[in-house]
């Protein structure tokens, strides 16, 4: 029964994904909901610690502006930001990650792929990231492709307008 209930609910969250036919129905205001983080053992955790902040947002040509933060960032001690230690400096890169460009979706593979024109972590720039994803009524989340070590982000967004 519980594979059946699964195989159901796998089976709506595609449908709800494919039923996205244009970036248009993604355009709007998002806030994040969860940044987490599942291990390769599948066990699940905060990845932007207890309380992420975040900010999504999407134009129906399918321009889009994705911030994601750590709430527990510490502030810089000397209050000037070229003036922080290491330890802030470290804080402050790991504790965020933005980046800008435009999206697409790869109709019928439940697919959205960022096509990354500037990011906080330069290695991204130029990048085209594709990632599955959920679309169901207001809620959006989709996972990034592994890390080296084998942990996979997800992200959770709710629309806000």
């Amino acid at each position: 029964m519980a594979l059946l209930l699964s195989a159901c609910a796998f089976w709506a969250a595609a449908a709800g994904a494919d039923s996205a036919q244009d970036i248009s129905s993604l355009a709007g205001s998002w806030t994040l909901v969860a940044a987490d983080v599942q291990h390769p053992d599948g066990s699940r955790a905060p990845d932007f610690g207890a309380q992420p902040k975040g900010l999504l947002l999407v134009d129906r040509q399918g321009h889009y502006s994705l911030q994601i933060y750590k709430s527990e960032r510490p502030a810089f001690h000397s209050g000037d930001k070229a003036k922080g230690t290491p330890e802030e400096y470290e804080a402050a890169v790991m504790g965020s990650s933005t980046h800008f460009g435009t999206l697409s979706i790869e109709q019928g593979h439940g697919v959205l792929v960022f096509h990354i024109q500037g990011a906080s972590f330069p290695n991204w720039e130029g990048q085209d990231q594709r990632r599955q994803y959920q679309l169901n009524d207001n809620t959006l989340s989709y996972r990034v492709a592994p890390r080296p070590n084998g942990d996979v982000p997800i992200s959770v967004w709710k629309r806000i307008d």
